[in-house]
C-alpha cells in the first residue's frame, strides 16, 4: 500500500534560480506528506547554494553538466567522463520508490532514465521527449502560477496543502557576511534601503540603463535612501552608476545566493526585472517592484501579498521571445511609472519594518 511507512524520494529540479525558489514549496509538502522519506535533490551548480544544508532534504547531488560541456571542447575528455561517471553513480546509488520530475526537459528526462526509480512521475508532456521515461504523468495547467503548477504533483500524491512555504536555509556564515559589507559600505539597516536589480539573461527583459540611473537618482534624493544593486558582476551596473548623478553601492557578484536572500530580506523593497533575483526577494518576504514585458506576470511573476508588477500590456505581450527589434513592451514603462510604485512601497515598508523592530 502506498505509500510505504519509509520511502526514498528522488526530486529532479535543476536551474534556474527562480525555478528552484518556485519548487521549494513543493519540498515542503513532501516532507509533510513523507515525514520518515529519505529526499533526495538533484540540481545544477549554479543554483545548488540555495538547496544546501536544507532541513527538509537528506542529500542533494549536483551536476555540473556546464562545466562538462565546457571541459569537452577543451579537450579535457578523460576528467569530464570521470566526472560524468560520477555523478552517474550518486544518482543511482539507491532505488527511489518515486522520482519527480519538475523540470520537464531532456536534461531532467535523462536524470529520469537513469534511475531506478519505481515511480517515475512527470508531466503529460512530450517536450524535448521528457514523458519519454515516465511511467506516471499529470496534466500541467499552464494558466497557474509556476509556483502552484508545482504544488499539483504533491496534491497527486494526497498532501494537504497549506500555505507555500519558501525555506531557504540561511546561515549564520550568511548573515555576517552582508552585516560586513553594509558596514564596509556605511549602510545602517535601521536607515533602510532599497536594493535594484537591472540584470536579466534575456536582453528583451531589460529596461534602459538611462531609465535605471534617473530612477536611483530619485530614489537618493527624494526619499533620502541608499540604492544598492545586485545581481552578477555586470558591465551594466557600471554604466548605470556612471549615468548617475549621485552616490550608489554595487554588490553585484559579491554574494553568494544565501547571501543575497538574506540582504533582500533586510533591505526594505526590491526593484528588479523578470530574473532570479526577483523569485528570491518575494520568497524572502520583501516587498517587490517587478518590470515585466516579453513574460506572463500571471505564470512567472512574484508570488505572494505586496508586489507590484509593472508592464504596458502591449497587444503583443506576452510573446516569450528572447531577441525583438523593438522591445517595446520594456521601454515604454517610464521612470514615472517606476518611481511612483517605489514611493508607495518605500513608505508602506518603512513602517512595517518599525513595528516588526
Amino acid at each position: 500500500m502506498w505509500p510505504p511507512t519509509e520511502v526514498n524520494i528522488l526530486i529532479v529540479k535543476l536551474s534556474a534560480i527562480g525555478d528552484v525558489v518556485h519548487t521549494l514549496p513543493s519540498l515542503s509538502a513532501l516532507r509533510k506528506l513523507y515525514p520518515a522519506a529519505d529526499i533526495t535533490w538533484v540540481i545544477e551548480e549554479a543554483a545548488s547554494d540555495l538547496i544546501k544544508d536544507h532541513p527538509y532534504l537528506d542529500r542533494v547531488v549536483v551536476s555540473h553538466r556546464k562545466c562538462w560541456i565546457r571541459d569537452l571542447k577543451k579537450g579535457q575528455i578523460g576528467k569530464t567522463i570521470k566526472d560524468i561517471r560520477s555523478f552517474i553513480r550518486a544518482v543511482r546509488e539507491r532505488p527511489y520508490d518515486l522520482v519527480i520530475d519538475f523540470h520537464g526537459l531532456l536534461k531532467s528526462a535523462i536524470i529520469v532514465f537513469l534511475t531506478s526509480g519505481r515511480r517515475k512521475l512527470g508531466y503529460h508532456s512530450m517536450q524535448e521527449l521528457s514523458g519519454l521515461f515516465l511511467n506516471e504523468k499529470i496534466l500541467e495547467d499552464m494558466g497557474k502560477h509556476a509556483v502552484l503548477r508545482y504544488l499539483d504533483f504533491p496534491r497527486y500524491l494526497g498532501a494537504d496543502l497549506g500555505e507555500p512555504e519558501f525555506l531557504i536555509p540561511i546561515q549564520q556564515e550568511n548573515r555576517e557576511r552582508v552585516e560586513e559589507l553594509l558596514k564596509a559600505n556605511r549602510i545602517d539597516r535601521k536607515d533602510g534601503f532599497v536594493v535594484v536589480n537591472p540584470i536579466a539573461f534575456w536582453e528583451t527583459k531589460l529596461w534602459e540603463d538611462e531609465k535605471f540611473a534617473r530612477l536611483c537618482d530619485l530614489i537618493v534624493e527624494r526619499l533620502k535612501v541608499s540604492v544598492i544593486f545586485t545581481g552578477s558582476e555586470s558591465e551594466s551596473i557600471h554604466r548605470i552608476q556612471f549615468l548617475m548623478t549621485l552616490p550608489s553601492i554595487n554588490l553585484g557578484g559579491r554574494t553568494t545566493l544565501r547571501d543575497l536572500a538574506y540582504l533582500y530580506q533586510l533591505g526594505a523593497l526590491l526593484v528588479t526585472t523578470d530574473s532570479g533575483p526577483m523569485h528570491l526577494a518575494a520568497a524572502m518576504g520583501t516587498p517587490v517592484i517587478a518590470l515585466f514585458g516579453p513574460t506572463d506576470p500571471l505564470r512567472t511573476g512574484p508570488f505572494g501579498q505586496g508586489h507590484t508588477v509593472i508592464r504596458k500590456g502591449l497587444p503583443c505581450s506576452p510573446c516569450f521571445l528572447k531577441k525583438c527589434a523593438t522591445k517595446k513592451c520594456m521601454r515604454e514603462i517610464t521612470v514615472e511609472d517606476v518611481f511612483r510604485e517605489v514611493k508607495e512601497k518605500f513608505s508602506i515598508s518603512t513602517y512595517r519594518k518599525e513595528k516588526v523592530n
